[in-house]
């Protein structure tokens, strides 16, 4: 099944918070043949979007236009502070998070599915800078700072920056098996975290 995956972009989003999990997904796929998942960012228009740090990206389709997809990445950055205030954005991600697989989030993108109303209940985590924002912003949300990502079934939060790519190969391997995730991070020269710090269910 060649799956869609969906990452919001936006002004001053963290790079490696949505460039971590596109090279997963799209590292993935490769080495599939092309036949995994389909990798695609969307934005609130199809303007520019120049990210923490002053890299520039052009976004693929917008909020009206994004296709249905199956995965849907968060990710976070000093922009997410627009975002949590976005009724668009806000109604844009619990709408698609009703139908896709799973719903992603990477460091500050966690406060925006808490304000979303998408972690009641659930466990988050978040950059290790912003646990009360995380808090403030869900108070039902059970937070846990000792996380590299939580994993709730169909919504999971990595830590800061770089746990987003854990948690993508966690997604990887959720979805098409740990051998698959361990080729795809042996291609990347990457050494996952260990379980004990991922905070995963049943764990």
């Amino acid at each position: 099944m060649n799956r869609l995956v969906a990452i919001l972009v936006f002004p001053d989003v963290e790079i490696l918070d949505f460039a971590g999990p596109f090279e997963v997904f799209g590292a993935t796929d490769e080495l599939s043949g092309g036949s995994r998942f389909r990798v695609i960012t969307v934005a609130e228009s199809k303007d520019t979007i120049i990210t923490r740090n002053g890299l520039r990206i052009m976004p693929d389709h917008t909020l009206a236009d994004c296709p249905a997809a199956q995965v849907l990445v968060i990710p976070g950055g000093f922009g997410t502070r627009r975002l949590e205030t976005s009724p668009a954005v806000l109604s844009w991600i619990r709408e698609r998070s009703r139908d896709v697989e799973i719903t992603m989030s990477v460091c500050t993108g966690s406060i925006v599915l808490a304000r979303a109303g998408l972690l009641d209940g659930l466990r988050a985590t978040t950059h290790h800078t912003a646990f009360d924002r995380l808090r403030a912003a869900g108070p039902k949300v059970v937070v846990e700072e000792g996380a590299r990502f939580t994993d709730n079934g169909r919504i999971l939060t990595a830590a800061g920056i770089a746990a987003g790519i854990d948690c993508a190969l966690h997604v990887v391997g959720h979805l098409l098996g740990p051998a698959t995730a361990a080729a795809t991070a042996r291609y990347m020269e990457h050494a996952p975290a260990g379980a004990e710090k991922r905070g995963e269910r049943g764990t």
